[in-house]
């Protein structure tokens, strides 16, 4: 097995491989230590952050999976395997002094690798992101165009910092668009800051789903 190679979001480098583990199963991994969202989500974060072409915004993806993978106790490396990357989601105490040590690993079924790289890959932020326009187009030709532009704002706020369809968006996502995103780079005219919660309601009532 080749050694791995720390990914940006850390400054330390392995003195020996990291162990191969099984993939997530489908509910947990093998041990039940990660939820199968959590690695989704770490999974998401990670591609984002190697897509992204903004530095500071990679820096955030890597950041939210670090920080989501903390509260479980692991952490996250990205290994090269035979020229494709791999990310290993493992728990942080098999790390000493930012290295792993191998020889003191009692379980690999612990860690879950996870390939980057590949056809099977089932990051298509195109196809998410033409799906998004769409419903932002049908809010535009249904209800005009101050409904339209929040549409077009939500949808590159979810492009720029989640990759997903604009109705997986969870309930702490959209108040972090309507709080944070919208009133601070979205650079709203009066008229879309009083109709927002409108628009959002009716672009979700596009998509045939509720507001979260």
């Amino acid at each position: 097995m080749t050694d791995p190679e720390s990914n940006d979001s850390s400054d330390a480098s392995d003195a020996a491989d990291v162990p191969e583990a099984p993939g997530p199963d489908g509910g947990e991994d093998d041990t039940g230590e990660l939820p199968a969202e959590v690695v989704d989500e770490a999974e998401r974060l990670t591609r984002l952050e190697r897509t992204v072409p903004d530095e500071k915004e990679a820096r955030a993806h890597a950041d939210r999976r670090d920080d989501l993978l903390a509260e479980h106790d692991f952490t996250a490396r990205v290994r090269e395997d035979d020229g494709d990357d791999v990310l290993v989601l493992h728990p942080a105490e098999w790390l000493e002094d930012g290295v792993i040590r191998t020889d003191q690993v009692e379980d690999t079924s612990r860690a879950v690798e996870l390939p980057l790289e590949g056809a099977g890959d089932p990051d298509d932020w195109d196809e998410v992101d033409a799906h998004n326009r769409e419903l932002v187009a049908e809010v535009r030709e249904r209800h005009g165009d101050v409904h339209g532009d929040n549409a077009a704002a939500l949808a590159d706020f979810v492009g720029n910092h989640y990759a997903k369809p604009i109705e997986s968006l969870t309930a702490a996502e959209l108040e972090e668009f309507r709080s944070e995103y919208f009133v601070r780079n979205a650079w709203p005219s009066e008229k879309q800051r009083d109709v927002i919660a409108e628009s959002i309601e009716l672009l979700y009532e596009t998509a045939g789903e509720p507001v979260p």
